[in-house]
Protein backbone atom coordinates (compact mmCIF):
# COMPACT_ATOMS: atom_id res chain seq x y z
CA UNK A 1 0.00 0.00 0.00
CA UNK A 2 1.00 3.71 -0.12
CA UNK A 3 3.53 5.25 2.46
CA UNK A 4 2.00 8.07 4.24
CA UNK A 5 3.38 10.83 5.69
CA UNK A 6 3.96 8.89 9.13
CA UNK A 7 6.02 6.41 7.60
CA UNK A 8 8.26 9.26 6.41
CA UNK A 9 8.53 10.99 9.76
CA UNK A 10 9.59 7.57 11.78
CA UNK A 11 12.16 6.41 8.59
CA UNK A 12 13.89 10.23 9.30
CA UNK A 13 13.84 10.06 12.95
CA UNK A 14 15.44 6.61 13.11
CA UNK A 15 18.17 8.15 10.57
CA UNK A 16 18.75 11.06 12.27
CA UNK A 17 19.52 9.01 15.42
CA UNK A 18 21.60 6.70 13.84
CA UNK A 19 23.80 9.10 11.80
CA UNK A 20 25.77 10.41 15.08
CA UNK A 21 26.23 7.06 15.94
CA UNK A 22 27.64 5.89 12.52
CA UNK A 23 30.06 8.60 12.87
CA UNK A 24 31.32 8.22 15.93
CA UNK A 25 32.34 4.61 14.65
CA UNK A 26 33.69 5.61 11.88
CA UNK A 27 35.54 8.48 13.55
CA UNK A 28 36.76 5.69 16.42
CA UNK A 29 38.25 2.90 13.13
CA UNK A 30 40.40 5.84 11.54
CA UNK A 31 41.92 6.95 15.14
CA UNK A 32 42.66 3.31 15.68
CA UNK A 33 44.31 2.75 12.32
CA UNK A 34 46.03 5.68 12.70
CA UNK A 35 47.30 5.11 16.39
CA UNK A 36 48.26 1.87 15.00
CA UNK A 37 50.76 3.30 12.23
CA UNK A 38 52.79 5.88 14.53
CA UNK A 39 53.15 2.67 16.50
CA UNK A 40 54.64 0.71 14.09
CA UNK A 41 56.39 3.87 12.95
CA UNK A 42 58.34 4.77 16.18
CA UNK A 43 61.42 4.80 16.67
CA UNK A 44 63.39 4.84 19.63
CA UNK A 45 66.70 7.22 20.23
CA UNK A 46 69.19 4.59 22.66
CA UNK A 47 70.98 7.55 23.56
CA UNK A 48 68.02 8.72 26.33
CA UNK A 49 67.82 7.32 29.41
CA UNK A 50 64.69 4.39 29.82
CA UNK A 51 62.53 7.10 31.88
CA UNK A 52 62.30 9.65 28.72
CA UNK A 53 59.97 7.07 26.74
CA UNK A 54 56.73 6.90 27.08
CA UNK A 55 54.04 4.10 25.54
CA UNK A 56 56.36 1.49 24.88
CA UNK A 57 53.71 -1.81 25.79
CA UNK A 58 55.26 -4.24 25.93
CA UNK A 59 57.57 -4.42 22.79
CA UNK A 60 60.48 -5.93 24.42
CA UNK A 61 62.79 -5.41 21.46
CA UNK A 62 62.38 -1.44 21.22
CA UNK A 63 62.75 -1.59 25.23
CA UNK A 64 66.18 -3.56 25.25
CA UNK A 65 67.59 -0.67 22.88
CA UNK A 66 67.46 1.76 25.38
CA UNK A 67 70.51 3.01 27.04
CA UNK A 68 71.44 2.14 30.62
CA UNK A 69 70.56 4.32 32.99
CA UNK A 70 72.03 5.71 36.22
CA UNK A 71 74.30 2.88 37.00
CA UNK A 72 76.98 3.57 34.78
CA UNK A 73 78.54 7.08 34.84
CA UNK A 74 78.71 7.42 31.17
CA UNK A 75 75.97 5.41 29.98
CA UNK A 76 76.31 3.21 26.42
CA UNK A 77 73.55 2.08 24.35
CA UNK A 78 72.02 -0.67 25.55
CA UNK A 79 71.26 -2.22 21.34
CA UNK A 80 75.51 -2.26 22.09
CA UNK A 81 74.70 -4.92 24.57
CA UNK A 82 75.08 -8.49 23.75
CA UNK A 83 72.20 -10.21 25.65
CA UNK A 84 71.69 -14.27 26.02
CA UNK A 85 68.29 -16.31 27.30
CA UNK A 86 68.70 -18.23 29.86
CA UNK A 87 66.71 -21.45 30.19
CA UNK A 88 64.29 -19.85 32.58
CA UNK A 89 63.77 -17.19 30.28
CA UNK A 90 65.59 -14.53 32.30
CA UNK A 91 67.28 -12.23 29.30
CA UNK A 92 70.73 -10.57 30.69
CA UNK A 93 73.67 -8.56 29.42
CA UNK A 94 76.49 -7.27 31.23
CA UNK A 95 77.64 -3.39 31.01
CA UNK A 96 80.13 -3.80 33.01
CA UNK A 97 82.18 -6.73 34.11
CA UNK A 98 83.24 -6.36 37.82
CA UNK A 99 85.98 -8.45 40.04
CA UNK A 100 86.31 -10.60 42.68
CA UNK A 101 84.53 -13.21 44.60
CA UNK A 102 81.04 -13.81 43.17
CA UNK A 103 78.20 -13.92 46.10
CA UNK A 104 77.54 -17.13 47.71
CA UNK A 105 74.00 -18.12 48.71
CA UNK A 106 73.26 -17.09 52.57
CA UNK A 107 75.42 -14.39 52.21
CA UNK A 108 74.66 -10.76 53.01
CA UNK A 109 74.49 -8.45 49.56
CA UNK A 110 73.43 -5.14 48.54
CA UNK A 111 72.77 -3.92 45.19
CA UNK A 112 71.74 -0.27 43.26
CA UNK A 113 68.92 -1.01 41.04
CA UNK A 114 66.87 1.01 38.51
CA UNK A 115 63.56 -0.61 37.93
CA UNK A 116 61.87 -0.35 34.77
CA UNK A 117 59.24 -2.11 32.74
CA UNK A 118 58.26 -2.60 29.24
CA UNK A 119 54.59 -2.44 29.39
CA UNK A 120 53.52 1.32 30.66
CA UNK A 121 51.13 3.86 29.30
CA UNK A 122 53.34 6.84 30.97
CA UNK A 123 56.86 6.50 30.90
CA UNK A 124 58.87 3.23 31.82
CA UNK A 125 60.89 3.82 34.91
CA UNK A 126 59.01 3.11 38.20
CA UNK A 127 62.00 3.54 41.04
CA UNK A 128 65.30 3.45 42.00
CA UNK A 129 67.57 3.16 45.02
CA UNK A 130 70.16 5.68 43.33
CA UNK A 131 67.56 8.31 43.74
CA UNK A 132 66.99 8.10 47.43
CA UNK A 133 70.72 6.87 48.06
CA UNK A 134 69.52 3.52 49.78
CA UNK A 135 71.00 0.40 48.39
CA UNK A 136 68.80 -2.70 48.54
CA UNK A 137 70.00 -5.36 50.54
CA UNK A 138 68.98 -8.65 51.28
CA UNK A 139 70.40 -12.63 52.38
CA UNK A 140 71.14 -14.74 48.87
CA UNK A 141 68.56 -17.66 48.98
CA UNK A 142 66.13 -16.13 52.12
CA UNK A 143 63.09 -15.69 50.12
CA UNK A 144 62.59 -12.60 50.23
CA UNK A 145 63.76 -11.61 47.14
CA UNK A 146 62.42 -12.56 43.42
CA UNK A 147 63.50 -15.36 41.73
CA UNK A 148 64.98 -13.14 38.40
CA UNK A 149 67.21 -11.07 40.89
CA UNK A 150 68.53 -13.69 42.55
CA UNK A 151 69.77 -15.26 39.19
CA UNK A 152 70.68 -12.83 37.79
CA UNK A 153 73.05 -12.15 41.08
CA UNK A 154 73.70 -15.80 41.99
CA UNK A 155 74.15 -17.12 38.08
CA UNK A 156 72.64 -20.36 36.99
CA UNK A 157 70.77 -21.86 34.41
CA UNK A 158 73.19 -20.21 32.15
CA UNK A 159 73.91 -16.92 33.45
CA UNK A 160 77.36 -16.55 34.94
CA UNK A 161 77.50 -14.92 38.77
CA UNK A 162 77.80 -11.26 39.04
CA UNK A 163 81.25 -10.33 40.52
CA UNK A 164 81.21 -6.91 42.77
CA UNK A 165 81.45 -3.64 41.07
CA UNK A 166 79.55 -5.39 37.98
CA UNK A 167 76.60 -3.57 36.32
CA UNK A 168 74.16 -6.38 34.54
CA UNK A 169 70.57 -5.31 32.74
CA UNK A 170 68.19 -8.46 33.11
CA UNK A 171 64.51 -8.73 31.61
CA UNK A 172 62.88 -10.43 33.71
CA UNK A 173 59.31 -12.51 32.73
CA UNK A 174 56.10 -12.45 35.40
CA UNK A 175 57.54 -16.03 36.70
CA UNK A 176 60.30 -14.83 38.00
CA UNK A 177 58.61 -11.39 39.20
CA UNK A 178 55.98 -10.66 41.12
CA UNK A 179 53.61 -13.14 39.52
CA UNK A 180 52.32 -13.97 43.14
CA UNK A 181 51.47 -10.41 44.15
CA UNK A 182 48.74 -10.38 41.01
CA UNK A 183 47.01 -13.50 42.70
CA UNK A 184 43.26 -11.82 43.49
CA UNK A 185 42.34 -11.52 46.46
CA UNK A 186 38.29 -11.84 47.09
CA UNK A 187 37.01 -8.67 47.47
CA UNK A 188 40.18 -6.69 47.10
CA UNK A 189 41.72 -4.92 43.35
CA UNK A 190 45.65 -5.23 45.37
CA UNK A 191 47.26 -7.48 46.77
CA UNK A 192 48.75 -5.75 50.25
CA UNK A 193 52.39 -5.67 48.92
CA UNK A 194 54.23 -2.89 51.19
CA UNK A 195 58.09 -3.52 51.49
CA UNK A 196 58.31 -6.33 53.96
CA UNK A 197 54.90 -7.92 53.11
CA UNK A 198 55.83 -9.59 49.47
CA UNK A 199 58.69 -10.36 47.64
CA UNK A 200 60.95 -7.54 46.92
CA UNK A 201 62.60 -5.06 46.25
CA UNK A 202 59.59 -2.83 46.19
CA UNK A 203 59.55 0.72 47.19
CA UNK A 204 59.13 1.68 50.77
CA UNK A 205 56.19 3.92 51.09
CA UNK A 206 57.81 6.00 53.64
CA UNK A 207 60.16 7.77 51.32
CA UNK A 208 59.05 6.66 47.30
CA UNK A 209 55.28 6.61 48.05
CA UNK A 210 54.68 7.96 44.33
CA UNK A 211 57.15 5.15 43.22
CA UNK A 212 55.25 2.30 45.30
CA UNK A 213 51.79 3.46 43.97
CA UNK A 214 53.29 3.17 40.53
CA UNK A 215 54.68 -0.09 41.22
CA UNK A 216 51.70 -1.41 43.07
CA UNK A 217 49.49 -0.52 39.79
CA UNK A 218 51.50 -2.59 37.49
CA UNK A 219 52.97 -5.72 39.05
CA UNK A 220 50.46 -6.19 42.40
CA UNK A 221 47.09 -5.17 40.61
CA UNK A 222 44.80 -7.96 41.02
CA UNK A 223 42.77 -6.57 37.96
CA UNK A 224 45.46 -6.66 35.52
CA UNK A 225 45.24 -9.34 32.47
CA UNK A 226 49.01 -9.70 32.60
CA UNK A 227 52.26 -8.82 34.04
CA UNK A 228 54.86 -6.99 31.55
CA UNK A 229 58.40 -8.43 31.62
CA UNK A 230 59.99 -6.18 35.09
CA UNK A 231 63.88 -4.67 33.68
CA UNK A 232 66.16 -4.07 36.35
CA UNK A 233 69.64 -2.44 35.92
CA UNK A 234 71.54 -4.35 38.97
CA UNK A 235 75.02 -2.93 40.21
CA UNK A 236 76.50 -5.22 42.72
CA UNK A 237 78.27 -4.17 45.86
CA UNK A 238 80.79 -6.25 47.55
CA UNK A 239 84.99 -6.70 47.89
CA UNK A 240 86.41 -6.06 44.11
CA UNK A 241 90.04 -6.74 43.12
CA UNK A 242 91.83 -3.55 42.41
Amino acid sequence: GQRGPMYFFHVYSLAAFLSPLLLIVTVGQTNSLSLGENRSKAKIDSTKPAHAFANIGQDRRNFLSISLLSLVATPSPASSLEFSTASSGLQWADAKVGSGSPPQPGQPTAIDYVMSTTGARYGTKIDSTTDRGAPYRWTLGDGTTIAGLEQAVLGGGGVPPMLPGGIRRVVIPSKLGYESLARPIPGMQFQDCEEGRGVGPIPPTDVAFAEYQRFKNIYCNANRPYQPDLVLDVKLYGKRVQ
